[in-house]
């Protein structure tokens, strides 16, 4: 299964692009399509770009521009972004 991961901010800088292929493994669900988590697209990321990781907790994530938490499906095709927390003034 192929996602594409979208990085920004900080995220962006340490993995040294914005756009990212991700080949995961997945489970076929009731419906036969295969899907994963986006924890399991997060973990993936880890394993290429372990600077990444002090970030795990503080960030917000999106599936196909829709707001999702780290337990979200994730299929075939998918588009997740993963937005550390910025701050300013």
């Amino acid at each position: 299964m192929r996602v594409t991961v979208r990085l920004f901010a900080q995220l962006k800088d340490l993995a040294g692009a914005s756009d990212l292929d991700c080949t995961l493994d997945a489970a076929a669900d009731a419906t036969g399509a295969n899907v994963a988590r986006v924890e399991d697209v997060w973990q993936a990321l880890l394993r290429e770009h372990p600077a990444l990781a002090k970030f795990g907790r503080a960030m917000s994530v999106a599936v196909n521009l829709d707001y999702a938490r780290m337990d979200a499906p994730v299929r075939d095709g998918d588009e997740v972004a993963f937005l550390p927390p910025v701050s300013g003034g």
